[in-house]
């Protein structure tokens, strides 16, 4: 206990008994920095790009199979490192971000003693005590914890109205894990921002420590159970999303416990059509959802994968859907700031548009691209990219050739990894959201287009802007003529004083911009005659050389005043 104390107390530094965790993962790092260095930077250097560049796919796909191995063997925030490295389709290669697309967050379950001893820890009491019986199998194992179905005793159902529950209990030892693999990501957030071909890219250090906050937070159940209620909130109103309920006596920072909401899994698609539910019709509902979350609400899901949404059949009237979205797992969730999310509506109406410079001067204010990026290349790439596969659903793509397919994928990705991309924050949650939300629409139908879901949403968007610059209008003609209401008032007030002489006027600053401009316009009128002068002297001096030479002789004098004023100025 007193070494998971001193981990927390200085997070960079591990402890004793979790050293060799953190020494493996900064070798691991170590050796593929050297050899990405050996390879992309020393031998171009002396001639031999050409084998960097013909072992360059297989490297990185060899790189990406040795941290998806390390990230299985070791679990804790090594999983999540490769679920967000596989969403950086901007920054990596195809090659890495493919090979571990599909690493899950699952390991080997803990046993159960050690999971009812830490729960029992929490909740103050025995979990036989706590619970009218508990499932020792449990129904989901990850690396930062563990779930089992379980039912309330007699007196919280009856407080609660509920009685089926499920028991979220995190991994024992947990935190300190945390802490030593956040305390690796930092050293090696470190030894990148050295590195120039990273550093023009991202701030790593700066996204080491949003990750690490983001992590932090996941751990905190106490956290996940407000994020839950705040969630709940947003779609109050909304009859196709449902949220488990949470039992607030029975919840700690590292125990929660939440109402039973297992149904159909989104992507079970047998399930659904036993159900008498269409797969492909959940698709563009969910898609909406999603856009609702990114788009007006500006708190969204940000691992919204199958295993985290149901499809929750329910008794509906005529012309209402007959099942809802069940969301759970609510410990990583991400939050857009207004700026960001004004950005991101002009992107989205772009893209439906079909607009590949309109899109691009949204990236700009999203603030994506770096101010001194050349956004020509994008722009161009974005509109061959409508005008190719935007119409296209996942089944069409999958008919285009691939070797057409792949050299234009080749070409996109050069353009965007050759710009100086920054991240804003939460970024990193947008761009996995999207993406996961891509794949499992896909996953339900795969003719879904994403246009579809897009272009409606995105007018929607249009007509509620066009309404709020109305009112942004309205607003200002309002205070303009509150402003004209009481102008003739003010002029009466203000002609008195001056009748009076009351009226005393200091504005020293004012004066000193006037001084300013008066010697900016000495400063440039001597330098305009200095000109004149000196070409009129060179001009001059090729027929009369004793004319020339006094004229050019006497521009040094309007020269030297534009300097003096200049320098007086300061």
């Amino acid at each position: 206990m007193a070494s998971t104390v001193q981990a927390r107390a200085d997070p960079r530094r591990p402890a004793r008994e979790h050293r060799g965790r953190y020494r493996r993962i900064l070798r691991f790092a170590a050796w593929n920095l050297a050899a990405t260095w050996w390879f992309e930077l020393f031998l171009p250097r002396i001639g031999l790009g050409r084998i960097a560049a013909r072992t360059r796919s297989r490297r990185m796909q060899q790189f990406a199979r040795r941290f998806r191995d390390l990230a299985v063997e070791l679990g804790g925030l090594m999983i999540k490192v490769g679920q967000f490295l596989s969403s950086r389709l901007d920054v990596l290669p195809p090659e890495i971000t493919k090979e571990l697309e599909g690493l899950q967050d699952e390991v080997p379950p803990v046993a159960f003693p050690a999971i009812a001893a830490l729960a029992a820890q929490e909740l103050g009491a025995p979990l036989g005590h706590v619970f009218a019986a508990v499932d020792e199998l449990p129904i989901a194992a990850a690396s930062l914890g563990q779930a089992h179905r379980a039912c309330l005793n007699t007196l919280d159902a009856g407080d609660t109205g509920l009685d089926a529950v499920v028991l979220k209990v995190q991994r024992p030892g947990i935190g300190a894990i945390v802490d030593v693999d956040l305390a690796a990501l930092r050293k090696v957030g470190g030894w990148l921002s050295h590195v120039r071909l990273v550093s023009r890219r991202a701030d790593m250090p700066a996204l080491v420590e949003e990750f690490a906050l983001i992590s932090l937070q996941e751990i905190d159940y106490l956290h996940e159970a407000v994020n839950a209620e705040r969630f709940a909130a947003d779609f109050a109103g909304d009859d196709r999303v449902a949220v488990p309920e949470v039992v607030w006596e029975r919840t700690t920072r590292r125990v929660l416990t939440l109402e039973d909401v297992t149904a159909i899994k989104i992507t079970d698609a047998p399930a659904l059509r036993a159900a008498g539910i269409d797969p492909a019709a959940v698709a563009p509902v969910f898609a909406s959802i999603m856009f609702d979350q990114l788009f007006t609400n500006g708190f969204f899901h940000a691992e919204p994968h199958p295993g985290n949404i149901f499809v929750t059949p329910v008794r509906a009237e005529a012309g209402e859907l007959p099942w809802k979205l069940t969301f759970i797992d609510f410990g990583m969730m991400g939050e857009v700031t207004a700026s960001t999310r004004s950005g991101l509506r002009k992107l989205l109406i772009a893209a439906a548009a079909r607009d590949g410079k309109g899109l691009v001067a949204a990236i700009n204010d999203v603030g994506v691209l770096m101010p001194s990026a050349d956004s020509v290349g994008l722009e161009r790439a974005m509109t061959q990219l409508f005008a190719r596969f935007g119409g296209m659903g996942f089944a069409e793509l999958r008919e285009v050739d691939p070797r057409e397919f792949r050299d234009f994928a080749v070409e996109f990705g050069d353009v965007v990894r050759s710009l100086p991309f920054q991240l804003p924050e939460n970024f990193l949650l947008i761009i996995r959201a999207m993406s996961l939300t891509s794949g499992v629409c896909s996953a339900l139908d795969e003719r879904f287009n994403l246009w579809d879901s897009v272009e409606p949403y995105a007018a929607q968007l249009l007509r509620n802007q066009r309404g709020n610059v109305v009112q942004d209008v309205a607003r200002q003609a309002f205070d303009a003529a509150g402003i004209a209401l009481r102008l003739p008032g003010r002029l009466d007030a203000l002609a008195g004083r001056l009748e009076e002489g009351s009226l005393q006027m200091a504005v020293p600053r004012l004066e000193r911009q006037a001084a300013r401009l008066e010697r900016a316009g000495r400063r440039s009128a001597s330098a305009l005659v200095f000109g004149a002068l000196l070409v009129a002297g060179a001009i001059v001096r090729a027929d009369d050389l004793g004319l020339g030479n006094m004229l050019m002789t006497a521009s040094s004098v309007p020269l030297l005043h534009a300097l003096w004023a200049g320098r007086r100025g300061h």
